[in-house]
């Protein structure tokens, strides 16, 4: 790791080399097969045969379903990985996948893509917390709108897990994991019995995209994050980025904290789709790490983009910026628009707080 002008910054080489013989070995008999699906998909997309057509469809979906099983041995024997195609009950997986499926569609506009990352972030909530025992509930009297024949009540139970919710922090590696992160903060002041709103961090974070995958370079530019590190210290960190590819960002981020002494309890990663390589890369390279993820997807490219992925979620989620006029946090917030603002309006007060007033 370097530190340059202000800057951190990471290689990926120093990421590969928390990776087992083990894992070195997994990852090479998935490209392989993940070279034999790219044949297929050549065929698909050039043939004019529909008998060609039909049989390269059921090979594809023969490898998909041999690259799964593999994948699934690969997260059952991981503790930190935690996929939830994997892990909920079989009448649960057609969900997930009807929802992946919708986000990887080129004709899903951004609206409908915003509604997708909402369901799939309560869904990874329920993953992540909803398995706890419901031995000791919290209970919730709601004023109604029937009036008549006096004003009406009711009440509700959910399980008590303000001891799993109410000390965490939410970690934002900016531009994409911004709005996920406020879904996942509405989440956790949902279900807390005080209506904990969480801290957020915010970390200013990039790769260089000139770079290929083997030689990638991920960094963090203090100059234009907003956090306090004190906040940090003994606290649940809650990273909810929708893609995860090499593992790259979190690594970063996390080894600066720690370089600065600050010792989480625990860390959580929150990923719409994660490659099988940046899930292994971030569960190795950091104690006490757990990566949920709704769907894994095999491979990366050359340029370190998930295949078969869903394309760039920042752009999908909150439009392209232009290049000459990149928008800093206050004005991206702004462009999420009137009905964003007032369902997560809790979490813009924390966000833009620590944004004008947390001085590095």
């Amino acid at each position: 790791m370097l530190i340059c002008m202000n800057k951190i910054i990471l290689k990926a080489e120093d990421l590969d080399g928390y990776l087992t013989d083990t894992d070195r070995e997994h990852l090479s008999r998935m490209d392989k097969m993940y070279r034999e699906v790219m044949s297929s998909f050549t065929i698909l997309s050039t043939s004019r045969l529909e008998r060609e057509k039909q049989r390269e469809e059921e090979n594809l979906i023969r490898f998909f379903n041999e690259m799964g099983t593999l994948m699934h041995e690969i997260c059952t024997n991981e503790a930190g990985l935690q996929v939830y195609s994997f892990l909920t009950p079989q009448e649960s997986h057609a969900e997930a996948s009807r929802l992946i499926a919708k986000l990887r569609d080129v004709r899903t506009e951004n609206q409908e893509f915003i509604y997708y990352i909402q369901r799939a972030y309560e869904m990874l909530f329920k993953l992540a917390y909803g398995g706890i025992p419901e031995t000791n509930k919290n209970y919730f009297i709601v004023k109604t709108p029937v009036s008549m024949p006096v004003q009406n009540y009711a009440v509700h139970k959910i399980p008590n897990i303000d001891d799993k919710i109410e000390n965490t922090v939410m970690c934002v590696m900016l531009r994409g994991a911004l709005l996920p992160s406020m879904i996942f903060s509405k989440e956790i002041q949902e279900y807390s019995s005080h209506g904990y709103v969480t801290p957020f961090a915010l970390f200013k974070i990039w790769r260089d995209d000139t770079k290929h995958e083997n030689d990638m370079e991920y960094i963090l530019d203090l100059d234009r994050s907003y956090f306090n590190l004190e906040m940090l210290h003994d606290k649940d960190l809650i990273f909810a980025d929708p893609m995860n590819a090499t593992g790259g960002s979190l690594v970063t981020v996390v080894h600066y904290l720690l370089g600065e002494g600050i010792k989480p309890r625990s860390i959580r990663f929150f990923n719409v789709i994660a490659a099988l390589k940046g899930a292994l890369r971030a569960v190795r390279a950091l104690e006490r790490c757990q990566v949920f993820t709704l769907w894994m997807d095999p491979v990366l490219n050359e340029a370190a983009y998930i295949m078969p992925g869903l394309g760039d979620a920042g752009d999908r989620i909150n439009g392209k910026d232009a290049l000459d006029q990149p928008r800093n946090i206050l004005q991206l917030i702004a462009d999420y628009g009137a009905n964003i603002a007032r369902l997560y309006r809790a979490q813009l007060r924390e966000i833009e707080d620590t944004v004008l007033n947390i001085k590095l």
